[in-house]
């Protein structure tokens, strides 16, 4: 067989064409080739822990629960309402150290694909609906993956936020929310983080599958943001492997035992395939191999299972969100009376979601356990309901007998496994009916009852969140969610988690409702920029809660509000938070903007620009400092094709939520200088903005009128007329009869415009 060779790639240089073929995809569910000098590479599903396979070899992909035990962590969801990257990267530095342990070099996540509709089935695997806090967090598991020489798969790239018909689906999304919102987080952190590689998504984008994307792999990725890995695809995604790899995808994942190898082969050989492109995959799947060969730094030690199972404790504390607490009823008093535990998900929890990133846990803690554990009295237990759903009445009394016999109820609530999952959607946001019944009758019976979620998506809570005293969100918590419950129920930890995504009164609110899952397999973006609370907060529709809420057991007052800039154009956000309560917490500093009152383009009313947390002592004072950059202000331009940071004054604010902003001051931002050519399409109000093109429109005017440039523009002067004028391209404005500037000089004036540097 005819070799090709290219004298660029040093790799491909040393390996037949059949050589470089199978490298490009793999050589079993699990692992890549090994061909010549490129060593194999092992990879394990991730992102909140390991699924390693069991002693069949490395497959197991489709055998979801045939798993050797690794330590549970909080997924996605749940650490994502920590708001804490330090604790994310602590997190994936664990997973690394038993990936390393394991032999896996190669860890496929974190997911950090947005939560645009509170139905996707796989919500639980991502951190948020804001792209900001998800870069932050998955940025931080990439870097505790890779500082502890473990690669990460920055996944699913890009615009994955649906499980209905996700093999096939076209996500149809315009370029200013596709970059605002869908490919922020990536480009984030592929630019700071430089991950060693990237999964493509199942779906298309706007009509173009992602693994054959080249726009998305390519041009964006690659030549745009500098990504220097590999792009695998997801498991089973790839249906045109030769286009794939003339795209910019290097791996088709899982082994095709050659059959899709036979392609590429015969693609280079009749010219269908450029070999150039086939080198650049081979070369960038080297680079990839000698990584994953020499990741593992110096002095790596057997893995510490108890302390990791620490760890997953104290994360899943920093996750829990206490949404609200009447009365303080929280935290529990175990000398102020009986309790009674009620709920299935107490004795038997849910510590993760369902499909591909199942853990097998090395040990489960459950809340019901854990809690008798901590009362030091005995606890009343009643499950109240099962599990799959049916009916039981039996149950059901047990449960409201128990209420009423005791001081304090605290009812488990959520959703059992049948209801999320990766691979299909929800139908919709509520408790299964038989939960929202043993409500009822447990409240009436004892209102003192605290309520505790159990979910990988959000759940309506209205109307019944108003009649308990207390409600947590208790998410998916991992292994040690059971023992971090009792102890931020029993006040031993404070509640510190932050909403990551809001909770919205009904489904019907939802920015994405009338255009989700969509039909005929196309699905369109029709909110645009406006996900999450974006577009929540724009309408001013009421919320159950809003995007970063989240109590303690105390309170924090804000002040000294100020704003600075930096010479290198860092703007620092400075505030004094104290500790008005009787309880030490941590408080989550929320700093938002919101952008000028005459912006050109639909903005929410603040948006999310950084964050910091600060733990206090009752009484005392910090001061907290945020950054952030000018460019962080800035949308995506469709017309100058690129970011754009408009000027005017902007509103920074400091709060604790999207919707209870505490403080606030303005902030006076130089705009950037249009880089678009105006042209005659252009219209006035284009023209009379631009730096050059608004200083010759009117001397053209002057010109064209006999009359002084201040006197000659009447018309513009008058805030109607220009009004009026202003969405008119200027070339039907030079047809007009009596027209300043006839249609004869309007190519001269648009050159002038071209060439004329700003100022």
């Amino acid at each position: 067989m005819t070799q090709h060779t290219s004298p660029s790639h040093p790799t491909a240089d040393a390996l037949t064409l059949t050589e470089k073929a199978s490298l490009t995809s793999g050589a079993g569910d699990f692992v890549t080739e090994a061909v010549g000098p490129v060593p194999a590479v092992s990879m394990s599903d991730g992102p909140h822990g390991l699924r390693l396979p069991g002693e069949a070899g490395d497959g197991g992909q489709l055998d979801l629960r045939s798993a050797v035990p690794a330590t549970c962590f909080p997924p996605a969801v749940a650490l994502g309402s920590s708001w804490n990257a330090a604790l994310a990267e602590e997190v994936a530095a664990a997973i690394a150290a038993e990936a390393r342990d394991n032999g896996v070099h190669v860890v496929l996540g974190p997911g950090i694909n947005i939560k645009r509709s509170p139905l996707c089935g796989r919500n639980f695997e991502y951190f948020s609906e804001d792209p900001l806090l998800t870069a932050e967090l998955g940025g931080a598991m990439v870097r505790g993956l890779q500082r502890s020489g473990v690669g990460a798969a920055l996944k699913h790239f890009a615009a994955n936020n649906q499980e209905t018909d996700r093999m096939r689906v076209s996500a149809d999304i315009d370029e200013r929310p596709l970059r605002e919102i869908y490919l922020r987080a990536f480009e984030r952190i592929v630019r700071r983080e430089r991950p060693w590689s990237v999964m493509s998504a199942y779906n298309a984008l706007n009509g173009t599958p992602l693994s054959e994307n080249r726009r998305l792999l390519t041009d964006i990725l690659r030549r745009e943001w500098g990504f220097d890995g590999i792009v695998m695809s997801d498991w089973g995604a790839v249906r045109d492997r030769v286009a794939a790899l003339s795209a910019g995808l290097d791996l088709q994942m899982p082994s095709t035992r050659g059959r899709t190898d036979a392609e590429v082969v015969r693609a280079v050989e009749s010219g269908e395939l450029a070999v150039e492109d086939l080198d650049a995959a081979v070369e960038r799947l080297a680079l990839f191999a000698h990584r994953a060969a020499t990741g593992v730094p110096a002095g790596s030690g057997p893995v510490d299972h108890e302390e990791h199972h620490a760890l997953a404790r104290r994360a899943a504390e920093q996750c829990i969100v206490l949404l609200k607490n009447e009365q303080d009823l929280l935290p529990l008093d175990p000398g102020a009376g009986s309790l009674a535990v009620i709920g299935e998900l107490a004795r038997t929890p849910r510590c993760q979601g369902a499909g591909s990133s199942q853990v097998t846990p090395t040990r489960l803690d459950t809340p019901l356990d854990a809690l008798r554990k901590t009362a030091g009295a005995a606890v009343e237990y009643a499950p109240g309901y099962r599990l799959d759903g049916t009916p039981d009445e039996e149950l059901l009394e047990q449960a409201v007998r128990s209420a009423a016999a005791s001081d304090t109820v605290v009812l488990f609530l959520g959703l059992p496994a049948q209801d999320e999952s990766e691979g299909f959607d929800r139908d919709h946001l509520d408790l299964p009916a038989a939960q929202l019944t043993l409500l009822e009758r447990v409240t009436e019976a004892n209102p003192r009852t605290a309520v505790v979620l159990s979910n990988g998506g959000v759940v309506r809570t209205a109307p019944w969140h108003e009649r308990v005293p207390a409600l947590v969100e208790g998410w998916l918590l991992g292994q040690g969610g059971g023992t971090a419950l009792a102890r931020v129920l029993y006040g031993h930890a404070a509640p510190s988690g932050r909403l990551a995504e809001t909770i919205p009164l009904r489904l019907e609110d939802a920015p994405c409702h009338l255009s989700f899952p969509g039909e005929a397999g196309h699905v369109r973006y029709g909110e645009g920029v406006f996900v999450g609370y974006r577009g929540h907060d724009r309408r001013g529709n009421d919320v159950a809660f809003p995007f970063g809420h989240g109590l303690t057991y105390t309170t924090f007052a804000y002040g000294d509000l100020a704003v600075a800039r930096t010479p290198e154009g860092v703007i620092e956000v400075r505030l004094t938070v104290t500790n008005t309560g009787r309880r030490s917490g941590r408080e989550t500093v929320q700093i938002y903007v919101g952008g000028p009152d005459d912006s050109h383009v639909a903005r929410p009313p603040y948006e999310l620009r950084g964050f910091a947390q600060v733990d206090l002592e009752p009484g005392r004072s910090q001061e907290v400092t945020v950054t952030f950059d000018r460019d962080d202000l800035a949308c995506y331009s469709e017309r100058e094709a690129s970011w754009f940071v408009e000027g005017g004054v902007y509103t920074v604010a400091a709060g604790a939520s999207s919707r209870d902003i505490r403080c606030s001051v303005p902030l006076t931002v130089d705009g950037d200088v249009s880089a678009a050519r105006l042209t005659g399409r252009s219209t006035l109000g284009e023209w009379l903005a631009h730096p050059v093109g608004g200083p010759l429109l009117l001397e053209a005017f002057a010109r064209g009128r006999g009359r002084q440039t201040d006197g000659a523009t009447g018309a513009l002067t008058d805030p109607v007329l220009r009004r009026f004028l202003a969405g008119m391209p200027l070339e039907v404005i030079a047809e007009f009869p009596q027209s300043p500037v006839p249609l004869a000089q309007l190519d001269d004036l648009c050159e002038r415009a071209a060439r004329t540097p700003s100022p």
